[in-house]
């Protein structure tokens, strides 16, 4: 079990991204969240197996048909609480 956050930038916004991403975790087995963040860009936390993540992380670099992603960012994140199901948050 692995857990990484992305930031996501490009044109990732208005473009069903989140609602995108949302559907490519559930087929994936995903736990996590993904949010719009004031500046543009798309924030998520992915939690799942090493492969799940990886998988959802090389999705993410491709983005949805109507999206242009610049650049997905990843980094390791420490579980500060159990996920369950992959939700969109509010934009920060």
């Amino acid at each position: 079990m692995i857990r990484r956050r992305l930031t996501i930038t490009g044109k990732v916004q208005n473009v069903f991204y989140r609602d995108w991403l949302v559907e490519q975790a559930a087929a994936l087995g995903i736990d996590g969240w993904v949010r719009n963040r004031a500046d543009g860009s798309v924030e998520a936390v992915a939690e799942g197996a090493s492969e799940m993540v990886e998988a959802i992380v090389d999705r993410a670099r491709q983005g949805s048909p109507a999206s242009r992603v610049a650049d997905v960012t990843v980094s390791d994140d420490a579980p500060a609480d159990r996920l369950e199901g992959f939700v969109k948050r509010p934009t920060v």
